[in-house]
């Protein structure tokens, strides 16, 4: 533990020091499959909205909600739209999960090595999908 907390203060050192670049490497994917959606603070709430909504129409019985770290409200939301817009033929089901990033320091300079930093992030899987007429009349 200590040693963490110290290699996270050398970190922030070298960073500090205006002597590196810091570069967010992207995270991993999971497979994109055609019912994978996958949030970001960055996309449009709506488009991805509607895009959920056409999936479910069009003959996918699920749609794959997936989002990290901040980003985590706007998946919940989403599915949360949709189970509503659904009018009792939608559930969710959600998963947590950590997700290990990495960043890259380019140094600024020739003389320096590059660096590179591993962190933790939170991350949300969340099934939506249509349940059976017969789970929704016992309901």
């Amino acid at each position: 533990m200590a040693e963490k907390q110290e290699s996270k203060r050398d970190f922030q050192e070298l960073l500090d020091s205006e002597e590196y670049t810091l570069r967010k490497r992207l995270p991993h994917k999971l497979p994109k499959r055609k019912n994978d959606i996958y949030v970001s603070r960055k996309t449009n709430f709506k488009a991805q909205l509607e895009r959920c909504q056409k999936l479910l129409d069009s003959g996918y019985n699920e749609v794959h909600v997936h989002s990290l770290g901040a980003a985590i409200n706007r998946a919940v939301n989403l599915a949360l739209q949709l189970k509503e817009q659904g009018l009792g033929t939608i559930e969710v089901a959600a998963n947590t999960s950590t997700v290990e990033l990495v960043d890259d320091l380019d140094p600024e300079t020739d003389d320096l090595e590059p660096e590179t930093q591993t962190r933790n992030n939170s991350a949300i899987h969340i099934r939506v999908y249509r349940v059976q007429k017969d789970e929704v009349r016992e309901k």
